[in-house]
Parts: C-alpha cells; structure tokens; sequence
C-alpha cells in the first residue's frame, strides 16, 4: 500500500512551501479581489463557511475510508489515549492558555498593548484554549499516520465535552456570567465534521469491500485518495486567508504579538499530551493524535463565539482569528515533530 502512495510524498516533502504561497495566495486575493471572498462569504450558515467545510469534509473523508467499526469497538481495550486527551484538553489547556496569554499581555507586551486591549486578547485567547479541535485534527492525524479509529473516539468524547464544559470553563476564566453559546454552530460542526464523513467513510467502506474485497478496498482504492487531503487543506487556506487578507495588512504588530503566546500554548500542550502517551506508553499512532488534538483549536467556535459575545469588528474575535492564522503552520511543524520522533516509542 505504501508503495501505491508514493504521488502524496511530492505534496508532504513539500508541504511547507506550499502552506506559505497559499497563505500570501489568499491575503493578495483578499487584498486586491475582494469580490471573490465576499461572494464566498454569502455561502455561510451559523458562522460556518459551507465552501470551507466542504474542502474540510474533503479532506477528512480519505482517512475516515479507514475506520471500521471493529477497530472503533477496539478502542475501548486502551483507553489511556482517551484519558490523556481530556485530562491534557479540559483540566490543563484552558488554565495554561490563560497564564501564558496573561503573562504575555500585561507583562511582557505591556508597553505595546495598551490594557483595554490586552484584556480583549486575553478574552480572546481563553476562547481558543477552551475548544479543542474537531475537524482539522484528522488532517494531522492523516498526516502522523494515526489510528484512524482512535482518533475518531478521541474526537467524538471532547465533542461530549465540549458540549458540557465549554461554557462554566469560559464563564470563569472570563469572569462574566451568561456566556452565550452558539449551539448550532456546535451541533453543526459536529455533524458536518465528524458525523457526515464517518458515515460516508463506513458506507462507503463497506460497499467496495462488499464488492471487490478487502484487499481492493486497501491496496487499490483507498491509494486513490491520497492527494485529496493535502489538496484539500491548501484550498481551505486559499479561501481562510481571502477572509482574513486586509486583517492581516492592517494590524501586523499586534498580530505577530497575539500569535506568540499563542505558538508558545500549542507547542507546550502537543509536548505535555505527546511525553504523557510516550509515559503510558502507548503507540505513536495514538499518541501523535493525542498531542494534535489538544494543540490544536476548534476556531469556527471559538470565532462564533467571540463575534456572538463581543462582535465582529472586536479585538476578541481579532484574537480568536490570529488562532486560525498560526494554526495551520505551527501544526505542520509539530508533525514533522512527531513523524521525526516515531522512534521514541514502541514498534505498534
């Protein structure tokens, strides 16, 4: 099967590159063609871009072609990886995404951000650390050679979670009550990314190995799908960086300002998920995911949110947009960390 999935190694070898021009791609579109995000942005329904979820459901789809219900059953004889996903996602990330973003805007940034807004980022970074990603982790799940099956139950209890912890976790770090969450943009992205392609995947799964078998199903068909993922994830950046091009252009500074805290919390929550699969030892096809998940954010909530609460044009949802902007870059990096580190743990 590896050797049939050589056409993807062109786009991985050189994935970093390619983020990059689709990134300066989509601020020159949003910058100097301002029609063609505008005309995009009509297409959206409970603060969540369809273009985008449909380049995103493209993207998840390959991996989920894995996932069969036996493996999913299977999960439940290791669930080490599940308690280090919600203790890393719900006892620690939000708490340490509030010190390091406290610390970073009234301390050390203190003479560059004046208070008012310093307590509008922080606003906006508790609104991040407090939801853990849902769609894009089975991107860099894919892209670690995670086990498909976990991740999909690593992904499917924190939508549990979230729908539990997400408001009492913001209320208290935001010190505000009747924290107004958007629940069809919640039940939305969880059926648009999680539900819809599981099930695509598992009927999809079952009528080609039905018909030509399993090993059709592993070695010919699924091979076929093998550049969709990355292409699919240079798209959805084309079309985030149009939405976002004249936000960048205008606020450089405090962008570059917001995103170091940020960078900083994605790389110490990967590492702490990351050590503590490695401590159980666990495989690195679950470990990889366990640290992706918390690392990364599940910003179509955590931009709904802020726009919910505070505005469109606030410097929270600024803040909140810096996460999906750094995101994308910082998370390749921290695949190639862990496809480098693959060593430290256990042959699966």
């Amino acid at each position: 099967m590896e050797s049939k999935m050589t056409g993807i190694g062109f786009f991985e070898k050189y994935l970093t590159i390619w983020v990059a021009l689709c990134m300066v791609i989509g601020v020159l579109i949003g910058k100097f063609l301002p029609g063609i995000p505008e005309f995009l942005g009509n297409f959206e329904y409970a603060n969540v871009s369809i273009p985008i979820a449909i380049l995103i459901w493209l993207m998840i789809y390959p991996m989920m072609l894995k996932v069969d219900f036996q493996s999913i059953k299977n999960v439940g004889k290791n669930p080490k990886g599940l308690f280090v996903t919600w203790v890393t996602n719900w006892l620690i990330k939000p708490f340490t995404m509030f010190g390091i973003a406290w610390v970073f805007f009234f301390v050390i940034f203190k003479t560059l951000i004046p208070a008012e807004l310093a307590k509008d980022y922080l606003a906006g970074a508790i609104l991040l650390g407090a939801a853990p990603c849902t769609a894009m982790v089975f991107v860099w799940s894919h892209l670690t050679k995670g086990n498909a099956a976990y991740t999909v139950v690593q992904v499917a209890t924190n939508d549990i979670i979230i729908l539990i912890a997400f408001t009492p976790i913001v209320a208290f770090l935001l010190g505000v009550s009747g924290v107004s969450i958007p629940w069809d943009t919640l039940i939305l992205s969880v059926v648009l990314f999680v539900v819809i392609p599981l099930a695509g995947g598992v009927v999809t799964r079952l009528a080609i190995t039905q018909k030509h078998g399993l090993d059709y199903f592993q070695d010919t068909f699924i091979p076929k799908f093998g550049n969709i993922t990355v292409i699919g994830l240079l798209l959805t950046l084309i079309i985030i960086f149009s939405f976002q091009g004249n936000v960048i252009l205008d606020n450089p500074l405090h962008i570059v300002l917001i995103a170091i805290p940020l960078i900083i919390q994605t790389f110490l929550i990967f590492f702490i998920a990351y050590l503590a699969s490695k401590a159980l030892k666990l495989p690195h096809n679950i470990a990889a995911p366990a640290g992706m998940i918390g690392a990364s954010n599940f910003f179509e909530l955590s931009v709904a949110v802020a726009i919910a609460l505070f505005g469109a044009q606030s410097p929270v949802a600024l803040a909140t947009i810096v996460g999906v902007l750094v995101e994308v870059p910082v998370m390749l990096t921290l695949v190639k960390i862990a496809n480098n580190t693959k060593g430290w743990f256990k042959n699966e």
